[in-house]
C-alpha cells in the first residue's frame, strides 16, 4: 500500500492503538494515534486525515459520537469501527452512519487492509 494521507487511530487501549499505527506503517500507511475522539479532535493532524479506525467504547465521546459529529460538520470521513463487544444494534447504526467496517478485536491484519482498501475507493467492505 503506497504512502499517502493519514489515519487516525481512536482507541483508549494505547497497546491496541500502538499496535494498529505499527501495523500501518509497516504497509506504507502514514498513521497517528489518539486515545479519546477530544484528542483527535484537537489534533493538528485532523485535516490531513482521510480515514478513522476507531473504537466504539471510548471515555467521554464514544466512536459513534465522533462519527455523528464530523457528519454534522459535514467531515464524511471514512470510519471502519473496532470493538470488542460486537452488538448488531451498535454496528447497525455505524453502518447507516456511513461506516466503512465494523470489525470486532482481535482484528485481523488482512480485514483491516480490505476495509482500509474500500475506505480509499468509496465504498463498503
Amino acid at each position: 500500500m503506497a504512502a499517502g494521507p493519514r489515519i487516525a487511530c481512536v482507541d483508549d487501549d494505547r497497546s491496541v492503538c500502538e499496535s494498529l499505527v505499527g501495523f500501518l506503517k509497516a504497509h506504507g500507511v502514514t498513521a497517528d494515534a489518539h486515545p479519546s475522539a477530544e484528542a483527535f479532535l484537537q489534533s493538528p493532524n485532523r485535516a490531513d486525515t482521510w480515514c478513522v479506525i476507531s473504537d466504539v467504547q471510548l471515555p467521554g465521546a464514544s466512536g459513534l459520537q465522533l462519527q455523528a459529529r464530523l457528519v454534522r460538520e459535514d467531515n464524511r470521513l471514512p470510519f471502519i469501527f473496532v470493538t470488542a463487544y460486537p452488538d448488531e444494534s451498535v454496528r447497525g447504526k455505524a453502518m447507516e452512519a456511513g461506516a466503512v467496517c465494523f470489525l470486532e478485536k482481535p482484528i485481523k491484519g488482512e480485514q483491516l487492509l480490505r476495509c482500509i482498501e474500500a475506505a480509499r475507493i468509496g465504498r463498503k467492505a
